[in-house]
Formats: structure tokens, sequence, C-alpha cells
């Protein structure tokens, strides 16, 4: 396992995921970022830049340089090898699995060899101390970097990845993690399980912000990000990715509930 050691971290520490090749939001975060004064050194990406949205070359070069320290998602991995498809862990011939399809393709087709190289290179997870604690960042699992863990996942499912987690590093406090696409926290044991959500796609709950996490002395908060989205819809709709997630950067719904669990589908 590739693992990246930032050492000690102080003062306020933003932890992202999936920009989702949706620049306009990935503007919105680097905005914010400078606005409240936070460096690119204090600034950790849980992966997936590049997936859903019409813009991948551009937020691709705009996160290398500017998004800090970023650990590879199933994306970033399935891309730098040319895979099939996204390793998105979407079952086969589901609703999610052939949307998938379309913005893989695109994405392939749009990066230079130079950002799949780039994505190769990335660390499977990284780690820093924060005011004492030992903190590790993934993308969905240890054992799978697709794994899906919801905020409904049997505590099981965590202390297995804890588990994994800790025979690489050692004794760990917090985790953050991505791939699912919702934000949340959630204690298991003595180590605190964080989702730093996504900022290219809206977490499913009817409204268009999307989530970040903000971690400062003792207080980790899942914040919203609001930008506007109209330019990162034109830029879907003119790459020809109109299967239904463009509709979500403004409805805040997922275009399929068949990859979630049944106590977070809106019909629940």
């Amino acid at each position: 396992m590739n693992v990246r050691d930032l050492g000690t971290l102080e003062g306020t520490v933003v932890l992202y995921g999936g920009p989702y090749s949706n620049l306009q939001a990935s503007l919105a975060l680097l905005s914010y970022c400078a606005d409240n004064h936070i460096p690119a050194s204090q600034r950790i990406c849980t992966g997936d830049i590049v997936a859903y949205g019409g813009e991948p070359k551009a937020t691709w070069s705009l996160m290398r340089t500017t998004g800090g320290a970023i650990v590879a998602g199933n994306c970033e991995r399935n891309l730098a090898e040319d895979a099939e498809d996204c390793g998105c862990g979407f079952e086969a011939d589901t609703t999610c699995d052939l949307l998938s399809r379309a913005w893989y393709a695109f994405a392939q087709r749009e990066l230079p060899a130079e950002a799949k190289a780039w994505m190769a290179g990335l660390p499977d997870m990284i780690t820093f101390t924060y005011d004492s604690k030992r903190c590790a960042v993934i993308h969905g699992g240890v054992s799978d970097i697709s794994r899906f863990i919801w905020p409904s996942s049997d505590e099981s499912v965590f202390a297995e990845e804890i588990a994994l987690i800790e025979a690489e590093i050692g004794a760990v406090d917090i985790v953050f993690a991505g791939h699912c696409g919702i934000a949340f926290q959630r204690q298991i044991g003595k180590t605190l399980w964080v989702n730093a959500g996504a900022i290219g796609l809206p977490p499913h709950d009817g409204r268009p912000e999307t989530r970040f996490a903000v971690m400062e002395g003792e207080t980790i908060m899942i914040e919203r990000l609001s930008y506007n989205a109209r330019p990162a819809i034109s830029a879907m709709t003119r790459a020809g990715l109109t299967q239904g997630y463009h509709e979500t950067l403004s409805t805040g719904i997922w275009p399929s509930e068949d990859v979630l669990p049944d106590a977070l589908r809106r019909s629940a």
C-alpha cells in the first residue's frame, strides 16, 4: 500500500471528496479556502477528482495544482490503467452501472496521458497528526477501494476497515473517507469515522448544495458548498452527458437509488 504521511497539521484543515469533473464546484471550494486563509498544504481530497461532470481535464488540471494532498479514488485508479469501466462498485446492468458508462468513456477520451500517469502515482492512503490525534484518509475502504460504506452500514463494516488501516499504520483516532457521496460522522469504538462527502454532486437530499468537512481544533464540521451550477450543467450538456446527473446538480436528487441501502432511499 502506498501511504503518504503529511506530518503534523495545525490550524484549519479542509477535507473533501468527489470533485467529479465539476469545475465550478471545485472553484467554489478553492474560493472558500482562499477566503478563510486555508493553504493547499491544509487541503486533503478523498479521491474521484474526475467522474460525472463535463470538464474532466480542466478539473484535473486545477486540483492537481491547488487541491492539496489527494488520495487515489477508484476513478483515478481505473483511468490510470485505461480500464473498461470506472470500477465504482455498481452491480452489473443496474441503472447506476449503465449511467456510468457515458461519463467514464468521456473522461477516458478527454484526459491526456499526463493526467493518467499522475493518477497512477497517487497514494492509497494519507496520514497526518492533528491535535495529538492520528488521522488516516482513504477513498472507500482498504479491503476494496470501491466499498460503499454508508451512515447506516453495520458497525462491523467500519470495524473491519479500521482494523485493516491499523494493520498498515498503527492506531488511528479519526478516519476520513469518501466514495459513497454522502457526508456523515459515526463513532466506532475509540475511532471516529468521517465521510467528507462530495463537492461535485449533492447528497440526494433535494438540495443543490454539496458537502465538505472542516477540521478545526476539537471540532469537525460538515459544511454546505453553494455555487452556480448552471455552467456545470451546460458543460455536461455540451459533452452529451444528459443521462440524469446533469439534472442532479439543480434538483439535488440522484437519477437512481439502486446503489443506496433501503434506509437512505427517499421512499423509505
